[in-house]
């Protein structure tokens, strides 16, 4: 708590190597950078410390996973919260990809780098992997990073990072939110446990007519 009673969040790596020092201080660099009621905003940093910290606006109601995937009584996910929330994530992502000082792919959009404020808005966060870019510039060429489930298919074979990287990842979570299902699934099959793309199978029924066998009702 600040000494006027605002309550923050403290980020704090666990363990401190070069790779997420260099983490910690990128997030630093593109949050400085940006300016949105939907992104989570940083408030300060210190690295004076034997491990960094990087100190954000608290948000109360935690990430927009929980509410996806669990039962939550208190706050029932609507259509018409849904959708705003949807609309929330987008207009995060056309600033971040149009409107920053600098352009700036997110590379990690995922349902469980959404947090949602007091009042249910969501904020983007997680910035550690994220690069801003030189105006004009149309990828990244870079180490395939991301999570399995929003990960692009193009970038996984190309490691060209676009802002449609991005735009991937987000019709995954909306795909979440359409659904109420995992990214990724396990399913038991002849060789044991195998894995199922949600963004695939979300494609496989539109093609065959049968999308509101999994629609949330």
């Amino acid at each position: 708590m600040f000494a006027d009673g605002r309550i923050i969040a403290v980020k704090k790596s666990k363990i401190l190597n070069e790779g997420q020092l260099s983490e910690f201080i990128n997030e630093v660099v593109i949050l400085s950078q940006i300016n949105h009621r939907n992104v989570v905003q940083l408030l300060g940093c210190c690295l004076e410390t034997e491990v960094p910290l990087l100190v954000y606006e608290f948000i109360p109601n935690g990430i927009l996973s929980h509410y996806i995937h669990g039962q939550n009584e208190d706050f029932p996910l609507t259509w018409k919260t849904r959708l705003r929330i949807a609309t929330e994530i987008t207009g995060a992502l056309s600033y971040l990809h149009g409107a920053a000082s600098f352009p700036i792919y997110h590379r990690d959009i995922k349902s469980t780098n959404i947090l949602l404020d007091e009042k249910y808005r969501a904020k983007v966060a997680d910035f550690g992997t994220s690069r801003s870019i030189v105006i004009g510039q149309t990828h990244l060429t870079t180490v395939v990073h991301g999570t399995f489930g929003y990960l692009d298919p193009e970038y996984f074979q190309s490691s060209q990072f676009t802002e449609k990287s991005d735009v991937y990842s987000f019709g995954v979570v909306l795909v979440e939110l359409l659904t109420g299902l995992q990214p990724v699934s396990a399913v038991t099959g002849s060789e044991g446990n195998e894995y199922k793309s949600l963004a695939t199978y979300f494609i496989t029924l539109m093609q065959e007519d049968g999308l509101f066998g999994i629609l949330e009702s």
